[in-house]
């Protein structure tokens, strides 16, 4: 089960902080899975704070008790952040309406995706996604049982783009509508990893 972090702090001095909201759809997720039945055997969380945070809300709502935590930075987010910097600023005020925040991130992804300019990045595209699909073999190369993963919207976007067959250019669609605490389904067999829901 592939899960995206819950709400970070989005207008907030440190983004990889959940805000209360990001918190509560943690427990909220647990507590959802407990009803269902479902155990996790092993949990892996990426490195990143809000994936800490969250796994820590999950665990809260499952009533889990204690639990082990591997940490895979495998399952990290891109850097948005350094994307952004390679790409020049349009807009008037100090700090960009939402509108202008998303053309702006969009040429950088386009930018960073064509990989013409990869020694710009300290992570180029090819390197994220190869970081990723490293990840997914480490947690599913072994285990029995339910892993549940906690990890950001890019790389659950890349995993089911590439399970899809569908590259970049819908990695680049899916990666803005992955929403906070989502599951991704994926199941391991004679046929490899497959989507399920």
């Amino acid at each position: 089960l592939l899960v995206r972090h819950g709400q970070a702090s989005w207008d907030g001095e440190d983004y990889d902080v959940l805000s209360e909201t990001g918190h509560r759809q943690g427990e909220l997720l647990g507590a959802a899975l407990a009803e269902r039945g479902i155990k996790p055997d092993v949990v892996v969380s990426g490195g990143m704070r809000r994936h800490r945070e969250t796994v820590e809300n999950v665990v809260a709502g499952a009533r889990l008790g204690s639990v082990s935590v591997d940490v895979d930075p495998g399952w990290d987010e891109y850097d948005h952040v350094s994307m952004l910097a390679q790409v020049p600023t349009t807009f008037v005020g100090e700090k960009p309406t939402p509108a202008e925040f998303q053309a702006w991130m969009e040429q950088a992804t386009d930018r960073w995706i064509r990989g013409e300019h990869a020694e710009d990045y300290h992570e180029p595209f090819a390197a994220f996604t190869g970081r990723v699909e490293a990840a997914v073999q480490r947690a599913v190369g072994g285990s029995q049982g339910t892993t549940l993963v906690v990890t950001s919207g890019g790389p659950i976007s890349w995993v089911t783009s590439s399970l899809l067959g569908g590259g970049a250019a819908l990695w680049s669609r899916l990666n803005v509508v992955c929403v906070n605490t989502g599951v991704t389904k994926l199941v391991t067999g004679r046929r490899g990893v497959t989507m399920v829901s």
